[in-house]
């Protein structure tokens, strides 16, 4: 009998699809029971139409009832953000290469989705390392989604979609110049209107290689001087919206975490592997110190410097300093410095936004390898 102690409870019985669909306005409300929440958001999990809907529901529902305050529900925001944006239907998986840009940009379009109007007008200072000295722009929380949308262009080009600049050329190809450009071309500054284009351009970018597959991976994006591998252009961009998204919860007051660790781990190896060349950049300008060496591979014969990154998405990275003469006696790899970094500290030295020389760093060996693989690292920002 079901009044007998230590009889098992019957199984609740599980909502069908229509049931569910039926239950999405309710669940954008937050007027669902507890039961009915959990399993409508189960379902979106793998229904892409009712995740679809979802989400136009609960954009709705924040024109009916705007927020008071940046985060009436930290639970509710989080529930749509795992349901609706962070997954995707079952037959388009996202590659993993472009898993980090998808998650980033949802995570920055749910802090976005509680901003006032007034608040897309606060002042946003663009920091980086000019590879001598701090430098930085100042715009506005609008602004650095125009700076989002106009940089993220170089990828969607790539991809054959439309480019947001238009017919508007910019001076130089390389981020800043499009930027530049964006900024000019418009009549007034960015406001909150710029939100639209960026979100639906981030969407036509993971839907596109969520639908052309691996082999999309392979293609190269010019950045201006240089290109890159679409796999870590979209690490590059995932990383560019966790930075920015930081800069824009500080302007507003808002707390912001770092990525997931799978996905902090991804943005440090492309650091890692960008050093050799930025080392190389840096020696070009600068001019390294004693005879002139040339760069080489990782794991060829030479000095090198161990970079080892703790905590969350950490790992160690071997960084080559220089190349021995031709016929060198002493052909194998010579580690001459360890370096220790937490891994939000190293990611924030590579985004300009930790001076090199105030870096929370441990150290052991060769000085002058040290302080040239960290301005090398700080070297790699930009606007």
């Amino acid at each position: 009998m079901s009044g007998t102690p230590g009889a098992e409870r019957p199984a609740e019985p599980t909502l069908s699809h229509p049931v569910l669909k039926s239950l999405l306005g309710a669940w954008a409300l937050a007027a669902c029971s507890p039961r009915e929440a959990a399993a409508v958001e189960e379902h979106l999990g793998g229904c892409g139409p009712c995740a679809d809907e979802a989400r136009q529901l609960r954009a709705a529902v924040g024109l009916l009832h705007p927020a008071e305050t940046l985060d009436l529900d930290p639970a509710l925001r989080t529930r749509v953000l795992e349901s609706c944006l962070g997954r995707r239907p079952p037959r388009i998986p996202v590659p993993q290469w472009a898993a980090a840009y998808e998650a980033e940009a949802a995570r920055l379009d749910a802090l976005l989705q509680d901003m006032r109007d007034a608040e897309w007008h606060t002042p946003v200072r663009l920091r980086w390392f000019d590879g001598a000295a701090p430098a930085s722009r100042r715009t506005t929380v609008a602004g650095v989604i125009a700076h989002l949308l106009s940089v993220d262009g170089l990828v969607a080009v790539a991809l054959g979609l439309d480019d947001p600049l238009g017919d508007t050329t910019p001076e130089h190809g390389t981020p800043e110049g499009r930027t530049e450009a964006y900024w000019r071309a418009s009549r007034f500054p960015p406001t909150r209107a710029v939100r639209d284009p960026w979100r639906e351009q981030s969407h036509d970018l993971v839907r596109t290689v969520s639908f052309t597959g691996s082999g999309t991976g392979r293609l190269t994006v010019p950045y201006g001087a240089c290109e890159l591998p679409l796999r870590d252009a979209m690490l590059d961009r995932a990383f560019a919206c966790w930075v920015h998204a930081e800069d824009i919860a500080s302007a507003v007051d808002y707390p912001y975490e770092p990525p997931a660790a799978r996905h902090l781990s991804g943005m440090i190896g492309l650091a890692a592997k960008k050093l050799p060349r930025a080392l190389a950049r840096r020696r070009a300008r600068t001019g390294p110190p004693g005879r002139t060496r040339r760069l080489v591979a990782v794991g060829a014969p030479g000095r090198c410097l161990r970079l080892e990154i703790e905590g969350r998405g950490g790992g160690e990275w071997m960084i080559p300093l220089d190349a021995h003469a031709q016929g060198a006696e002493d052909s194998v790899e010579r580690e001459v410095a360890h370096v220790v970094l937490e891994s939000v500290e190293f990611c924030r030295l590579a985004a300009g936004h930790v001076p090199p020389e105030e870096a929370a760093v441990g150290q052991r060996g060769d000085r002058e390898a040290i302080r040239e693989v960290l301005f090398a690292a700080a070297s790699l920002s930009r606007m």
